[in-house]
């Protein structure tokens, strides 16, 4: 039976208070706050994060295929998964595909996904749905955006939970929207999209597909229901007939807030996380119409537990002190640059070629005394061995702080700029950027972990590295 074999998701660290919003345009603040990705991150990154959690002990080369899932990718015109595949380290001959348009882009690709493997197409496939969206300063879409992403892996092998039925219905509808020509999403009037568009929709798919199966609300331990906030989930939930204190999967709006083509898969993997054997779950996504999946989760969800949980996520955040930094952060306001030389333009061809040691942070390790090294060389610095290497994955090692610089002159969107040198236990210096770090708390000999993340945007391309960041 085809359905999920293992999940993973991913929140970012930093939290802008609802409050700090409201505070900077005088008007009233709702509660709670929303998860921001920092200044390097992206829904490329992000997926990156999430799929990682995803497939701890799994070999990527094992993956057929990988699905990325956003509204938001870093290009119009520019595969995203194909860069998520080549980081994770997966097989060349994997296919890769974008979903994107709706905030069902997620639950989409799960559908394909499940054709690709009852079709034989594909032995697994990997589902990364991420979202960084932008709402108009001062409006009540920034209020309600958060950031994230979440990973599932659909295999017909250990499965943990099978998918056991789905449902579709298409709707057109101008309600939520963002053309070519917008930076920002959109929204029609309230109520509008409210009654006539989510409330309207999302039920009768649901209704429609209980029907088709057999089912009614009670039979389902848990709901994961898309919903922009938390007032039209317990609408909703009511109307469909879930109890919304016991079967219905919170979406973590006031701790995160609407995370888009994420939060359906968001919400699945934390009722997954806490899910038992013999439980039925239902999943279902909005955007121009409704997708909706029931599950059963079988006896190897009881083995599957991610590196970090969702609440992991949730309790570990930092607070960002002030608007106008999150303002800088999303490129939406002009500050003075730095009075410095530009940055040089980086070359395709020179990134093109080291693929593996950029994209993958793959070095090598050396065979007869068995110390790593960063970049990959031809001779061991230790025992002088020749050409007797094997490549070595840094990007899953933890390492400390080996000394350290704040730069206050650098060009950065989160300055001062940290530059730290990163020794690994087994061998290996690599010398990076340092994020999602407080300067006054960084010093030598922190333990940090590697990170996949933007590192600049010149010549109409983004140039993807890695950084550290203190263990999480």
């Amino acid at each position: 039976m085809t359905g999920i074999v293992s999940y993973g998701g991913y929140l970012p660290l930093h939290r802008l208070s609802r409050a700090e919003i409201a505070k900077a345009w005088g008007t009233n603040a709702p509660r709670g706050e929303k998860a921001v990705a920092s200044h390097d991150e992206d829904s490329l990154t992000m997926s990156v994060a999430a799929a990682r959690n995803c497939l701890q002990g799994i070999d990527p080369k094992s993956v057929g295929a990988l699905y990325f899932a956003s509204t938001t990718s870093p290009y119009r015109e520019k595969q995203a998964a194909a860069t998520v595949a080549a980081v994770l380290g997966m097989d060349r001959e994997a296919f890769t595909a974008d979903f994107s348009g709706s905030l069902r882009a997620g639950t989409n690709a799960i559908k394909a996904a499940m054709d690709a493997i009852n079709s034989k197409s594909a032995n697994s496939v990997l589902v990364c749905a991420a979202e960084c969206r932008l709402g108009m300063p001062n409006g009540s879409n920034e209020m309600s955006f958060g950031d994230g992403a979440a990973a599932v892996l659909i295999g017909n092998a250990a499965v943990a939970a099978t998918i056991d039925a789905d449902y579709s219905v298409c709707d057109e509808i101008i309600d939520v929207y963002r053309s070519d020509k917008d930076a920002f999403v959109h929204s029609w009037e309230s109520r509008f999209v409210r009654d006539d568009g989510h409330g309207r929709v999302l039920p009768e798919a649901v209704s429609a597909a209980l029907k088709k199966c057999g089912l009614s609300p009670k039979d389902f331990s848990k709901a994961v229901l898309y919903a922009p906030d938390s007032r039209q989930l317990a609408a909703v939930a009511r109307k469909l007939g879930f109890e919304m204190e016991t079967q219905v999967q919170d979406t973590f709006y006031s701790e995160i807030g609407d995370t888009g083509t994420a939060q359906p898969l968001i919400s699945l993997v934390a009722a997954l996380e806490n899910a038992k054997a013999g439980d039925r779950l239902l999943l279902a996504s909005y955007g121009n119409g409704a997708d909706v999946m029931v599950m059963s989760a079988g006896e190897e969800i009881e083995k599957l537990k991610p590196k970090r949980s969702i609440r992991d996520y949730l309790d570990t955040k930092l607070m960002i002190p002030t608007y106008q930094r999150y303002l800088r952060w999303r490129g939406l306001v002009q500050v003075e640059p730095p009075a410095t030389a530009p940055m040089e333009q980086p070359s395709p061809v020179a990134l093109w070629r080291d693929n593996v040691s950029g994209l993958m942070l793959r070095g090598v390790k050396c065979k007869k005394c068995g110390t790593a090294q960063y970049p990959a060389q031809r001779v061991c610095m230790i025992c002088r061995a020749r050409d007797q290497f094997e490549e070595y994955s840094f990007a899953d090692k933890v390492g400390t702080i080996a000394t350290f610089s704040h730069d206050n002159l650098g060009i950065s969107a989160d300055p001062p700029n940290t530059i730290a040198a990163v020794d690994f236990p087994e061998g290996g210096r690599i010398t990076c950027d340092m994020t999602d770090r407080d300067p006054a708390e960084v010093k030598i000999g922190m333990p940090v972990e590697m990170t996949f993340r933007q590192l600049r945007y010149i010549g109409g391309f983004y140039t993807y590295w890695w950084k550290c960041r203190p263990s999480r």
